[in-house]
């Protein structure tokens, strides 16, 4: 398709509350990835404050590109295409990053590639794991979204579970808010579960009768709550540990349950996990002990490329660059965008 060997993409993120961008090489090669990050600002607010994030974006977005460029020592005219986060997201935060890969591909006269956020958080496993290649499983867990996926080739998928309330990360935001950890709640409930007893309290696991690869947290989440204020409630204490650590695994139970069923059910050789919460350790050590057992090559990305950041859209649209698409200046941020439309 392209007669240049190496293919480089600058790559832009701002979905939520880091501004991020990155020069990827080939779709595995990350020459440079930088990222702002808002947690300390928001944090204060004991969460995400879109009209802050998006101003914070416009302050930043400059600075971090350019220091992209300047870490992997490329120009724009060296630069082979654009790509940027176009959904889903919060509005405010994707219009920041799409006008500025709008404006960049236009002035640099590069093709502009939009790139959904889902699809980066899996093809961020392409990153550190050459020998993984489609088909396989995903499952993509976050802040916004918990989707088990099949990924049958570079770009095209097929989603064969979601969450039906609340998102896994979401969940953890929540529950960390509830029992006074603070924002952001994934990190700080990994790290204090370490010293709690996963079997203190029997918090439930929902299952979804009619779509066996669905998930739901809304009610997990209000049985914390409901503990909490009974505690209180009959002047009880209760451990911070030991309720964040049974949260944690009751989490960590279902999503390794219903991933297992779907590796067994689909003969699944390869699967991978995706998003903020895939670094969360004791989902990591579950999978990768779940598909050992059943002879399943087991993947995940680097901390740093769980969370949201540009490499990872430049690796997925290396291969939508690959495969022919390329968006016009009427290119718009989409915050509901599905996976798999264009």
């Amino acid at each position: 398709m392209c007669e240049k060997k190496d293919i480089l993409i600058l790559a832009i993120e701002s979905s939520c509350d880091e501004t991020a961008a990155a020069v990827v090489k080939n779709g595995r090669e990350v020459r440079s990835n930088v990222i702002s990050s808002q947690i300390a600002l928001h944090t204060l607010y004991g969460g995400v404050v879109p009209e802050i994030a998006s101003r914070k974006h416009i302050e930043k977005i400059n600075q971090v590109i350019e220091a992209a460029l300047g870490e992997a020592e490329v120009s724009l005219d060296e630069i082979d295409a654009v790509g940027v986060t176009y959904g889903p997201g919060l509005v405010g935060a994707l219009l920041v990053g799409v006008a500025e890969a709008k404006a960049i591909a236009y002035a640099a006269k590069k093709p502009l590639i939009g790139v959904h956020h889902i699809e980066g958080h899996i093809a961020a496993n392409f990153i550190e794991h050459p020998d993984l290649h489609p088909p396989f499983f995903s499952l993509v867990v976050s802040g916004g979204h918990t989707h088990l996926v099949r990924v049958k080739d570079y770009g095209k998928f097929d989603i064969i579970g979601r969450t039906r309330d609340d998102a896994a990360g979401e969940a953890f935001d929540k529950v960390a808010r509830a029992i006074g950890l603070g924002y952001p709640g994934g990190p700080k409930i990994d790290q204090v579960s370490k010293e709690g007893n996963p079997e203190a309290v029997a918090f439930p696991r929902a299952h979804v009768a009619e779509a066996p690869y669905d998930f739901s947290f809304s009610g997990l989440k209000s049985a914390v709550l409901n503990y909490i204020n009974g505690c209180r409630m009959k002047g009880e204490t209760y451990s911070q540990a030991d309720v964040a650590a049974s949260f944690q695994k009751a989490v960590t139970d279902v999503l390794v349950e219903k991933a297992m069923h779907a590796v067994e059910e689909y003969h699944v050789e390869q699967f991978a996990i995706a998003g903020g919460v895939a670094s969360n350790s004791a989902l990591r050590l579950a999978m990768k002990e779940a598909c050992e057992a059943r002879g399943v090559k087991f993947y995940y990305p680097s901390p740093v490329y769980c969370t949201d950041n540009a490499a990872m859209i430049g690796v997925a649209a290396y291969y939508e660059y690959r495969n022919g698409t390329r968006h016009g200046w009427d290119l718009n941020a989409i915050p509901n965008l599905k996976l798999g439309e264009r």
